[in-house]
């Protein structure tokens, strides 16, 4: 039995094309793994904290007294990491906002990037801590950047997840939803359509 935790981030709710393919994913995988558990968190209704001067305090070993902003802060982020630890495939819906991943994700990953933690420095580099995951991005944009120097999320996202360890990671496009209805319908039902091929992987 594995399980599956699915990360949206989109701030449009059920408007948005994906979380739908977040929400498909899920169906899907569910319908093929019905042992399965699958944990979804929705950064945009239950949002992160902003990583400010006080809260990177918290994130930092220390014997300092912690602020109760500090202590709340640093039990969200052990939750977090624990939850990220206890399953095996990461789903992670990512819109594409202004080049780059939404502000809640963005949030999110700084929670979870804790040195002695989800990582650790060596004499040879960091290295991640995070190990024996799968990660799947579900990524939706206006417009058409796959594979052209617009494409910020991509590179980052493959950075970031490397850093802490996962580097077991595939990408699922829906892309040029904002050229009309025609184009983002087929944009949808051809993600949708390599998804059911992901979940039967």
């Amino acid at each position: 039995m594995s399980k599956v935790l699915v990360l949206k981030s989109s701030i449009l709710a059920t408007y948005s094309q994906s979380n739908q393919l977040a929400d498909f994913f899920a169906e899907q995988w569910q319908a093929a793994h019905a042992g399965d558990e699958i944990t979804v968190r929705d950064l945009a209704a239950q949002p992160i904290p902003v990583l400010d001067g006080e809260l990177v305090g918290a994130m930092r070993p220390s014997d300092a007294a912690l602020t109760p902003r500090q202590q709340e802060a640093l039990a969200l982020s052990d939750e977090l990491i624990a939850e990220l630890q206890a399953n095996d495939v990461i789903v992670i819906a990512a819109p594409m906002y202004n080049f780059n991943i939404p502000t809640q994700l963005k949030n999110y990953f700084d929670l979870i990037a804790r040195a002695g933690v989800t990582f650790r420095y060596t004499e040879k580099g960091p290295e991640g801590l995070i190990t024996g995951k799968r990660a799947i991005i579900l990524t939706s944009r206006g417009g058409i950047h796959k594979d052209t120097p617009t494409d910020l999320v991509v590179p980052y996202l493959r950075l970031f997840l490397g850093f802490i360890g996962i580097t077991d990671v595939e990408f699922v496009f829906a892309e040029g939803i904002a050229y009309g209805p025609e184009v983002a319908t087929k944009a949808q039902a051809d993600a949708k359509e390599l998804l059911t091929q992901v979940v039967s992987a």
